[in-house]
């Protein structure tokens, strides 16, 4: 692979007023912008229009994550201090990694309570980038304390409160575990999903719990210097068994969001192959990866120099991508989570 491009060969300028800070009401009314990727052609439409760009035989693969309310608001039992703490990982059953806010004063040993008592926590030790494990302590089900204190954790560029926490989530999201939406899956509806059925077009499901590294920003000057954060992913036997057949049958598969086509290529073999399993990636994927069972992808807009906006450069070519980005700027499209769409294919 590529390894002398820098961080600073993915930025491009984007007017603050274009990061889209509301869902809008109908899920497929985004817009969606087709980069060819073998041509660099741009045009441009509604999100419906997808349909036209999936062909019978082709699988669909999404990503059925489910976004866990992980962000909790609390106070220090011995100062009354308040305290923001933010789930990352599960690493046991009630023992969680997780970024706390302000995290100085907040050693092993340090306690905090959540809703007036419904839920207490106990820092157990400080682990890499200053991230602290914590074990918490409740009476009931720790899912439903959580849905009842927690907040969505919205990326950090969408300043205005969410109404409805469903909206932060896909109408297919299943397993509990994610701390951001995979948000290309935010466009689709129920009824578009069978429509896209009704043409003959394979979905199958893969899972990845998204981490908060997918927003850390790349700090090094040359990008393959940057590591990844890991994220817990799993294919099941009968979908691993679905992708496989449309590649063998020489159709298509088309990954909804940089998080599907990150499993796709962590799971898949040498030869193309995708096999079944679960576990941890720190996949990186940037200009010159050759890709192994993506040949397309459905995804939001991304942010300048980040590690979403080499992975999909790497798939269509950095040039033709800030391109792209450069028309849809122009075109004043919506950007990032909540933003408009872009099939690249």
């Amino acid at each position: 692979m590529c390894v002398d491009m820098k961080t600073s060969d993915f930025y491009y300028e984007l007017p603050g007023e274009l990061i889209a800070q509301d869902p809008l009401r109908d899920r497929s009314a985004s817009r969606l912008l087709h980069l060819d990727k073998k041509t660099g052609a741009c045009t441009h439409g509604v999100f419906r229009d997808v349909l036209g760009f999936l062909h019978s035989g082709d699988t669909l693969v999404i990503n059925d994550t489910r976004v866990i309310p992980a962000r909790l608001y609390g106070h220090k039992q011995d100062t009354g201090g308040a305290v923001e703490v933010l789930l990352l990982k599960r690493k046991g059953r009630d023992v969680w990694e997780t970024l706390v806010r302000p995290g100085k004063k907040m050693r092993p040993g340090a306690r905090v309570s959540f809703g007036n008592g419904l839920l207490r926590g106990e820092v157990l030790e400080v682990v890499e980038e200053g991230n602290r494990l914590i074990r918490f302590t409740y009476e009931g089900i720790f899912e439903e304390i959580l849905d009842r204190l927690g907040e969505m954790p919205l990326p950090p560029y969408i300043t205005h409160k969410l109404e409805d926490k469903e909206r932060y989530q896909t109408v297919y999201a299943k397993h509990n575990g994610s701390a951001a939406a995979p948000t290309a899956g935010l466009h689709f509806t129920e009824e578009l999903l069978d429509e896209v059925r009704n043409r003959g077009v394979n979905i199958a499901h893969v899972t990845l719990h998204v981490g908060l590294g997918t927003f850390r920003p790349v700090k090094v000057e040359n990008i393959g210097e940057h590591h990844m954060h890991s994220e817990f992913y799993m294919v099941e036997e009968d979908q691993a068994a679905l992708i496989n057949a449309a590649r063998q049958t020489g159709h298509r598969v088309i990954a909804v969001g940089t998080t599907s086509c990150r499993t796709l290529e962590s799971a898949a073999d040498e030869q193309g192959i995708l096999r079944a399993g679960s576990g941890w990636t720190d996949i990186f994927i940037y200009p010159g990866y050759r890709f192994r069972l993506t040949d397309g992808l459905i995804t939001n807009f991304h942010l300048p120099e980040s590690t979403l906006l080499m992975l999909v450069s790497a798939l269509a070519g950095r040039e033709r991508i800030l391109a792209a980005y450069e028309e849809a700027v122009r075109e004043r499209y919506r950007f990032f989570s909540f933003g408009d769409a872009m099939i690249i294919i």
